[in-house]
């Protein structure tokens, strides 16, 4: 099945031409229904492949679509909302032109401005036609959720200025519905419309400036979003996608995993659970088609691609029998006995992992060849999780809240600082540091260091706007009085 346009027009045209020659009884109540269900079905798969399901349903406990889910931002929680077609605590009351302006230029009903957290700058490139049945869809086959998520977005001042957003809006939501190129193949066309307006790629995979904003002239060239890393996916050799095969990139699309390549953790891992893996063979060939058309973009960082470092080697030779079985604590000489105490027994004391790859390899893998090591620090604190078809992939956190083992900033990094020298890039390092900032949620852009003191340079301004405009009055004045004889 794929997203492309239903033309209901014809099909319109087709039934009155029946219906005038009397060659069949259908009513029109029931055509209506039956053309219904095609653009209701249109619809989920227009939902499934822009992902509202893993901003707007919490997992594992929440209802499908009734928000609340928290998305973790450098200025502060943003936490989705109720999209259900309740009256009371959803989009019920919504007219199509509503929503059409809340998912393709950010504004609510009742004028308020939405965070581009909701990726509405790249929804603002969805055709009439997917806009229509996205509609049709979140109206007619979702069951409305009569109950608000019990947390709401509360940003510290000056970002709950919510009408900021207007002007943020003029510099970086710009873009139109998206118009096939006549000079490309539809393929190719369906694959930068996958990109572009439904997989929203950009929003994580493309850097941003100093507001927070894309960079446009490093379109796919990677950034962080928390603590992981959105990496390149340019068609670039080195840096990109460029070594990859189409093959290659439609399993990954698919199963979150591409053997001797990489695997899916953080928010890829929940767009291929929630998204990817149900979309058509024909868009995935699409998608991955088009990246490997987009201009390369190199990291002067990088020498050699990331799946191509490391090789197998074991050290479990060397540190067995060095304790006592029984010894309280004995995981505490350096990376070496951290990776065979925590690491070994799913990964293989030689980095080889499991015979099946849902434990990878750490050679071969571009979390550890990377010249940016920071998807291996998250996965070590965050943990990996994803669910394709009946595959469960699972790897424990270690971070505060493990179920198995915390382990400190030092451990990690040693950890770290292991796997890449035996398995991956050698080049990159890890220092207790880097874990802590990946810890805390990542690289704090300048934006939101500047924010405490936002406030108080704001009163100050004010201040000295008000003292000059008070000398200005009083020396104006004084001009104005005229001198004694």
């Amino acid at each position: 099945m794929t997203m492309r346009t239903t033309d209901i027009i014809i099909k319109t045209g087709a039934f009155a031409a029946i219906v005038a020659s009397g060659l069949f009884a259908l009513t029109e109540s029931s055509f209506a229904q039956t053309a219904s269900a095609e653009l209701i079905e249109k619809g989920r798969m227009v939902a499934t492949g822009s992902d509202c399901m893993a901003c707007h349903t919490v997992p594992h406990t929440g209802q499908p679509f009734a928000g609340g889910y928290g998305i973790i931002s450098p200025l502060g929680t943003i936490y989705s909302t109720n999209i259900t077609p309740s009256k009371t605590a959803g989009i019920g009351n919504y007219s199509e032109a509503d929503f059409s302006r809340a998912v393709r230029q950010g504004i609510r009903k009742d004028g308020g401005h939405l965070y581009p957290a909701m990726p509405y700058n790249a929804y603002a490139e969805m055709t009439d036609a997917d806009i229509n049945a996205l509609y049709t869809y979140f109206m007619n086959g979702v069951k409305p959720v009569d109950a608000e998520p019990k947390d709401y977005t509360a940003l510290p001042f000056p970002f709950n200025l919510r009408f900021s957003m207007a002007f943020w809006n003029i510099l970086y939501a710009n873009k139109t519905p998206f118009k096939p190129d006549p000079a490309k193949s539809d393929d190719l066309n369906r694959g930068a419309y996958i990109a572009g307006a439904l997989g929203h790629c950009a929003s994580c995979h493309t850097p941003r400036g100093p507001l927070m904003g894309a960079d446009s002239g490093a379109n796919l060239a990677g950034g962080f979003v928390g603590p992981w890393y959105a990496p390149n996916i340019t068609s670039d050799p080195v840096s990109g996608i460029g070594g990859w095969s189409e093959d290659e990139l439609v399993q990954y699309f698919r199963t979150g995993h591409a053997d001797g390549k990489n695997q899916a953790a953080g928010g890829m891992a929940e767009a291929v659970q929630n998204s990817l893996q149900f979309l058509p063979d024909s868009d995935l060939l699409a998608l991955a088609r088009y990246l490997k058309t987009v201009r390369a973009v190199r990291d002067p960082a990088d020498k050699r691609p990331a799946h191509e470092f490391g090789t197998t080697e074991s050290d479990e030779a060397n540190i067995r029998g060095m304790f006592a079985s029984n010894e309280h604590d004995s995981l505490r000489n350096g990376g070496a006995e951290l990776y065979s105490g925590y690491c070994a027994s799913c990964h293989q004391p030689n980095g080889a992992g499991s015979e099946n790859q849902a434990y990878p390899s750490l050679f071969h893998n571009t979390a550890t060849g990377a010249s940016r090591p920071a998807n291996l620090v998250a996965a070590i604190l965050y943990g990996v999780e994803r669910k394709t078809g009946e595959h469960d992939v699972l790897m424990p956190s270690f971070g505060e809240k493990s179920y198995v083992m915390p382990l400190n900033d030092q451990q990690v990094a040693d950890i770290s600082n292991y796997v890449l020298t035996k398995f991956g890039n050698p080049e990159a390092k890890v220092t207790p540091a880097d874990v802590a900032v990946a810890r805390k949620g990542g690289p704090v852009p300048l934006l939101a260091k500047a924010q405490p003191f936002i406030l108080p340079a704001m009163i100050i301004a004010a201040l000295v706007v008000l003292i000059l405009a008070g000398v200005l009055f009083f020396v104006t004045r004084r001009e104005r009085v005229p001198r004694q004889a």
